[in-house]
């Protein structure tokens, strides 16, 4: 077969000596597809350029022609050598079907000849002219068509057998589905989405399948400004979505506490009475831990260091065939402190008071302490047994700090009691257990354990060990317990005397081990049963103490009283420390005529000194302000103040101290000025300087002294005079500050009487802008 190689269209512009791009432009004109200079011509491409050239005949032919020659000649031979061999099956196929075939039956007279042709091999001609053999039984007879209007013989048409396809009429259509009626409409479907009680305008916009902007747009419209992450709440992003056209469902969050601890309220048919649990408070040495000794009738007082208790301690004594759990705290410091965590843990408190000594200032913070917590007082008076005890001066101090005794006409059980000589131990127990019977005491001790954590310790040989008291349910050998931070399973139980048990219910205090850390004194303890839940819930509560840094609760303080009203606050709670105790009673006295229909102030503890870091711990649990009349913080208060973001003022004058307070009540107070605290310096030595005055050398004890600053001289926690500092020198040499942990000598204006041991405190007043 002869061959011939493609001819493209660049190699015959080179032929022809013409441009690529005329004969593209010439091809195209006439209605033939070119793509590029490099498309292969075929029949019509040629006779289209062919016909060109000759009408212009401006161009070397020449090698065109020889082309045009070589393809005519290699199609003419290509035919030729199919023909013969379709000719040469035919007949040998022929020859085999007539030597197998029986003899043909003879014709009836007059019948017409059968005219026998074989349709299995035809020849097609496409529409370039070029024919081609065809074998028709490779092809199914129900697709051949047959083109009626060729000039010569019906040209055959082959479609081969495929699979079953789409086939379209002239418009576009498909030619299958004309008589089909249109698939109807799908109708819109309603959306139903699910908003919590708050959530961020980004987070709606995706619930509701809409464009963020589109949603903001809607807001502002709504009069609520808000970007794509600020929240809004379920009232807003309901009114929203309902003018969209969308259903809105409350959204129920679940948290982890919620699936793990069972919170319901007991059936009071499964309720049974518990014993009552009693914390004992009182004065430094007026007999709070030799009482509880003599009522335990053990020596736990010989055991410890100087007879002081060291530690936080739970026992369990039995009196007339019912229990009572005493809690011995190392003052009323440790209770507020539990109180503050959110530990409600006793009912009963008892009093401790010395015969001898009467009202001291622990008794009275003790006293503020038991009724800011909402328990039952009931007084000890301890050491009858010395000669100048006198029970009534104790019983008429208590009334002036509205303890009422019961013989009286008050509501206040007064129990005299000798814990030295055992006297008075079984009245008081029967006025304890009087008491709770009043109270009607009762927990279901058939559910999951759920209490507090009095104390708790890192023992070298058995890790974490806590003390408990269980509140409610009961606990058990083996169960899951989660407190605070801490995650474990208990390995082990002791009760108060350090037997080993497997069982504790409400109102028992035990030691238990198998916590994965020391959790804190007051944390809530609840047996669970998922221990994997668990500790997911540990790791989240980590998680959030974290952040709980950055985001302090607001306390009560006067700047923000007013709005804190209208939020809900209904109360004030306030905390008077003053330098005499006839100061400290007038303005107490007139703070409580302060209050009015919307607020009422109330003054929860007034006592005589500085301000000291157990005034800041009640204030930051009972969520009060600490007003100082003639008074000053030490450092530890400041600190602790800051931290648990507890407001503290100081006045000279009453009259500023109870305007503010009137106009905190109104809404009207706008501090002009803010008082910035710089540092503290002790005065180590006192110099007379003639003409001069008396120049303290002092060491900087914290933050720094600035020459402009004010100094404020406090004498065993009282302020003595307010001055400004007329000289400030390091050596000979003037300071403009005197940074920490080191000396320097100050003058001031017109303060003299500076003694060894006062601390000069340094600050300065800044404007407040707004």
């Amino acid at each position: 077969m002869a061959t011939i190689e493609k001819y493209r269209i660049n190699t015959l512009s080179k032929d022809l000596n013409v441009k690529s791009k005329d004969l593209v432009t010439l091809l195209s004109d006439h209605g033939l597809a070119v793509k590029s200079q490099m498309t292969v011509l075929e029949e019509p491409e040629l006779s289209v350029i062919f016909e060109y050239v000759t009408q212009n005949n401006q161009v070397d032919l020449t090698a065109f022609f020889k082309f045009y020659d070589d393809k005519k000649a290699a199609i003419k031979a290509e035919e030729e050598k199919k023909r013969a061999e379709e000719e040469s099956k035919t007949s040998a196929a022929e020859d085999s079907e007539g030597a197998k075939a029986p003899a043909p039956a003879k014709k009836e007279k007059g019948a017409a000849p059968v005219k026998k042709k074989d349709r299995t091999q035809v020849r097609v001609v496409d529409t370039r002219g070029t024919a081609e053999s065809v074998d028709l039984s490779k092809y199914d007879e129900k697709l051949l068509k047959y083109d009626t209007n060729s000039d010569r013989d019906k040209n055959v048409q082959k479609i081969k057998k495929k699979p079953q396809q789409q086939r379209f009429d002239n418009k576009g259509k498909n030619s299958f589905n004309k008589d089909k009626k249109p698939a109807p409409k799908p109708q819109p479907v309603k959306l139903v989405i699910s908003v919590p009680d708050e959530i961020t305008v980004a987070e709606l916009a995706s619930r509701m399948k809409t464009a963020a902007p589109t949603v903001i747009k809607k807001l502002m419209t709504m009069g609520v400004m808000a970007t794509l992450n600020q929240t809004v709440d379920f009232d807003t992003a309901f009114l929203l979505c309902d003018e969209m056209g969308i259903t809105v469902n409350k959204e129920v969050v679940v948290t982890i506490e919620e699936k793990l601890f069972d919170e319901s309220v007991d059936a009071p048919e499964v309720l049974e009475p518990r014993a009552p649990v009693v914390v004992v408070m009182g004065h430094v040495d007026h007999g709070k831990t030799s009482l509880l000794d003599a009522i335990r009738d053990t020596r736990v007082t010989a055991g410890e260091a100087g007879g002081i208790t060291q530690h936080i301690g739970a026992y369990r004594v039995n009196k007339n065939g019912q229990d009572i759990t005493f809690l011995d705290t190392p003052g009323h410091a440790a209770f507020t402190q539990m109180r503050e965590r959110g530990a409600n843990i006793t009912d009963i408190a008892v009093l401790v008071v010395a015969a001898d000594d009467g009202i001291m200032p622990q008794t009275v913070e003790a006293i503020n302490h038991a009724k800011a917590a909402g328990v039952s007082i009931v007084v000890a008076i301890n050491k009858m047994d010395k000669p100048e005890a006198n029970p009534d001066n104790v019983k008429t101090a208590l009334t002036q700090y509205e303890l009422v005794p019961e013989e009286w006409g008050g509501d206040v059980i007064c129990v005299p009691v000798s814990a030295l000589k055992r006297q008075g131990i079984e009245e008081l127990l029967e006025m304890i257990l009087l008491t709770a019977e009043v109270m009607d005491l009762k927990a279901n001790p058939n559910r999951a354990a759920k209490g507090v954590v009095i104390e708790a310790k890192l023992d070298k040989g058995r890790g974490a060990v806590a003390t408990i008291l269980v509140q409610n349910g009961t606990l058990h050998m083996g169960d899951i317990v989660i407190a605070g931070t801490s995650v474990g399973r208990v390995r082990s139980m002791l009760n108060d005397k350090g037997e080993r048990i497997k069982v504790a219910g409400p109102s028992c205090p035990v030691e238990i081990t198998g916590l994965s850390e020391v959790p804190n004194a007051g944390d809530i303890f609840n047996a669970v049963s998922d221990e994997k839940m668990a500790r997911e819930l540990v790791e989240q509560r980590k998680h959030d103490e974290k952040e709980a840094q950055f985001n302090r609760a607001a306390k009560a303080n006067l700047e923000d009283l007013f709005s804190q009203i209208g939020n809900g606050v209904k109360e004030l709670n306030i905390i008077v420390k003053a330098d005499v105790q006839g100061s400290a009673e007038a303005v107490k006295a007139s703070l409580v005529k302060l209050s009015n229909e919307e607020v009422k102030v109330s003054v929860i503890h007034t006592a005589v000194g500085g301000i000291n870091a157990n005034d800041v711990m009640l204030a930051s649990a009972s969520n009060a302000i600490i007003i100082g009349f003639n008074v000053r913080p030490d450092r530890q208060a400041l600190l602790s103040a800051d931290e648990k973001a507890v407001d503290i003022r100081t006045y000279r004058v009453i009259y500023e101290c109870l305007e503010e307070v009137e106009k905190a009540l109104k809404g009207m107070l706008a501090p002009t000025f803010k008082e910035v605290l710089l540092g503290h310096a002790e005065v180590r030595q006192t110099i007379h300087v003639p003409n001069v005055g008396t120049i303290a050398g002092s060491y900087v004890t914290d933050g720094k002294v600035s020459r402009h600053a004010q100094i404020r001289v406090v004498r065993d926690g009282v302020v003595i005079f307010e001055d400004k500092i007329s000289s400030l020198k390091r050596f000979k040499d003037d300071a403009k500050e005197v940074a920490q942990s080191f000396e320097c000598g100050i003058g001031l204006e017109k303060f003299n009487d500076i003694k060894i041991g006062d601390v000069l405190e340094a600050f300065v007043m800044e404007e407040v802008k707004r």
